[in-house]
């Protein structure tokens, strides 16, 4: 066995064995010409179609860089994600650097860094639906279509296509377990409803959703969440609240119940001064 005194004299020797090996490496090195290329510039030609949408969304805001979230929507309804491309794209229109669209597209999780499937299915597991069985749910799903967060089962973007994830809260814990697709409530779902769902899908159908606008494609999606309909305004129309939201705003009016009137004078409590 080796004893620890040893090591260094080993090493030392190793270090010391061609003195003239440094200089040697280093001439070698000297000699090599360089194989590193300047980074290649995104290609935004892929956005050459949606210059004027974006010239459209930019028009709204008195600030143009308050047009960056609905741009990001409408570079993401082009490739089903928002590449490098993409943000220089954004940045480019915004006059913003990268770095500053980076900062928001990796910030908000429905900006997607790699391409979608046709349909994106969103399970919610927070806390009520995961006990309502959004759990289950999820679980059962990935055995369905052999994916995890975040991945697609068959390719990118292709008919029957779906990507997976889990999301954390719906905004609809009366209507749970729910999921969606492309942003479309499924309410009050089970394993078995959800695999006949995603199944549905699979085959090209499009099941209409609990509430909501009809069911449509992930880019066209964001394309609505970037303001524009091209045609499917009647989509705006879609029924948006469920029974179970309202029945308390209903059994109000029925009863002629009414909140206290706030006093026109009303003493507000001390504020606890700064130390």
């Amino acid at each position: 066995m080796t004893s620890h005194s040893e090591q260094p004299a080993a090493e030392g020797a190793t270090a010391s064995a061609d003195p003239n090996a440094a200089a040697v490496n280093a001439d070698a090195v000297a000699s090599t010409p360089s194989t590193s290329a300047p980074i290649a510039k995104p290609d935004a030609s892929v956005f050459d179609g949606i210059r004027e949408k974006a010239a459209q969304v930019v028009a709204r805001y008195p600030q143009s860089r308050s047009a960056l979230l609905p741009l990001l929507h409408l570079v993401q309804s082009v490739e089903g994600c928002v590449t490098q491309g993409g943000i220089a794209f954004c940045a480019e229109q915004l006059e913003l650097s990268t770095a500053e669209v980076s900062a928001v597209a990796t910030f908000y999780t429905m900006y997607k860094r790699r391409p979608c499937g046709e349909h994106l299915v969103s399970v919610c597991t927070n806390a009520l639906c995961a006990t309502l069985g959004g759990d289950d749910i999820y679980a059962r799903l990935k055995e369905r279509l052999g994916v995890g967060h975040e991945e697609t089962s068959g390719e990118p973007g292709a008919p029957g296509s779906i990507t997976l994830e889990h999301a954390e809260c719906l905004a609809a814990c009366d209507l749970g377990p729910v999921l969606q697709v492309n942003y479309e409530y499924f309410d009050n779902q089970t394993p078995e409803s959800a695999t006949e769902l995603v199944e549905a899908l699979q085959r090209g159908e499009r099941p209409a959703p609990t509430r909501g606008a009809p069911l449509t494609d992930f880019k066209q999606a964001e394309l609505q969440l970037a303001g524009f309909f091209d045609g499917r305004d009647g989509d705006l129309a879609g029924p948006s609240a469920a029974p179970e939201t309202v029945r308390g705003a209903r059994l109000a009016a029925e009863r002629s119940w009414t909140a206290p009137p706030m006093p026109e004078d009303v003493d507000l409590p001390p504020v606890p001064e700064k130390k």
